[in-house]
């Protein structure tokens, strides 16, 4: 990566992991993805089960696979046969020991902003499972509430819509249509401003750009 690029990543990823720390979240910053990979691991307890939503940034730094090495129990719903079973292990996966997850935005002063279709990622995150652990590159690290609720609606939805080839208005321009379908994935918006319990809510910011 270009010097002049991982120096501005460093300076905005330690300021956002202080801000987030002072709203009583577990954050830690790191420069590239195998970082990331072996704090998250270190940050996982042997003996706890694993659950996930859907993140391409889990899957990018290749934390499914080492836990399955690890030896994790893991809540998969791609091993369910049909959308019903994949319904109950997301129920499961509410329980788990740590739930992994990205965030669609981070605000500077250390905010969380989520949107969500099934709301099974939000709900997590909400209440449940023992530990949150978010991985989340540097591009989703926004001035405010306002650009993350517009870099989700503008930008990340219409690409996650893409990736499940979904028939909405935003998969079919590229911008959101504010739609009101029943396969929209913009069906809950969640912001949260601190970790309650304090630390259970544990955020690995990465000075690279994941997922979307």
């Amino acid at each position: 990566m270009n010097e002049a690029i991982t120096k501005r990543n460093n300076l905005l990823g330690n300021k956002v992991v202080e801000a987030l720390n002072k709203r009583h979240f577990e954050a830690y910053y790191v420069e590239n993805k195998e970082q990331a990979l072996a704090k998250a691991l270190e940050l996982i307890p042997a003996d706890h089960s694993v659950g996930w939503g859907g993140s391409v940034s889990v899957d990018e730094i290749g934390l499914k696979e080492a836990l399955k090495e690890k030896g994790n129990l893991l809540i998969d719903r791609s091993k369910a046969k049909d959308r019903e079973e994949a319904l109950d292990i997301m129920r499961q996966a509410l329980l788990c020991g740590t739930f992994l997850m990205s965030s669609n935005a981070i605000t500077e002063q250390g905010e969380l902003f989520n949107i969500d279709g099934n709301a099974n990622r939000v709900a997590a995150l909400c209440f449940g499972p023992k530990n949150v652990l978010i991985i989340a590159g540097i591009n989703k690290v926004v001035r405010d509430l306002d650009a993350a609720y517009s870099r989700v609606r503008n930008y990340a939805a219409p690409v996650n819509a893409q990736r499940f080839d979904l028939p909405t208005p935003c998969c079919k321009t590229g911008k959101c249509g504010d739609c009101l379908m029943e396969e929209s994935i913009c069906a809950e918006f969640v912001t949260t401003r601190i970790s309650k319990p304090a630390g259970r809510i544990k955020v690995i910011l990465v000075g690279e750009n994941l997922g979307f």
